[in-house]
């Protein structure tokens, strides 16, 4: 990033290099994207064997009207490709803990339903997410202004 020395002659728009706080701000933020989510899924798996994907769809599910969502909802709730979640579904189908039905406003398509089983999953599961959360994350921002952070990170994604 700033370690590139760009000739003017490259560089027509007169962008300025990232000053030292703001490259440790990128790199910092480049190995949390990556490391985060890989430290919080080991936990879920070793503590609860449940993969963190699998406790990021129950809980969507457990958020929704009548603990229901279309795949392609789910999906997009998870950030994942629609292939990619009926994988997951089909999982979490198997072990009783979500049930697919088929659509009723266009009969086309399918919502994942949480089932009880579910719900009691994803709860048992909780207190083990949490602590992960805090753990890799939270308890790393003790000082700073979450709310404020909260909202810059929120434009970022937009």
């Amino acid at each position: 990033m700033s370690t590139v020395t760009v000739n003017p002659a490259q560089n027509p728009e007169g962008l300025q290099p990232l000053n030292p706080d703001e490259e440790a701000v990128v790199r910092s933020l480049n190995r949390v994207m990556h490391a985060l989510p890989r430290a919080i899924d080991a936990d879920m798996v070793r503590e609860q064997r449940l993969p963190a994907i699998d406790y990021l769809a129950l809980m969507h599910l457990s958020e929704a009207p009548h603990r229901q969502l279309r795949m392609s909802e789910l999906a997009a709730a998870c950030d994942m490709s629609l292939s990619g979640m009926s994988r997951v579904v089909h999982r979490l189908e198997g072990q009783g803990l979500i049930q697919r039905v088929r659509c009723e406003q266009d009969g086309r398509g399918w919502n994942a339903v949480l089932t009880d089983a579910g719900l009691a999953r994803l709860q048992q599961a909780w207190p083990t997410s949490l602590a992960a959360v805090r753990r890799h994350f939270l308890d790393h921002l003790t000082g700073i202004d979450l709310r404020k952070l909260a909202k810059a990170l929120q434009k970022v994604g937009t």
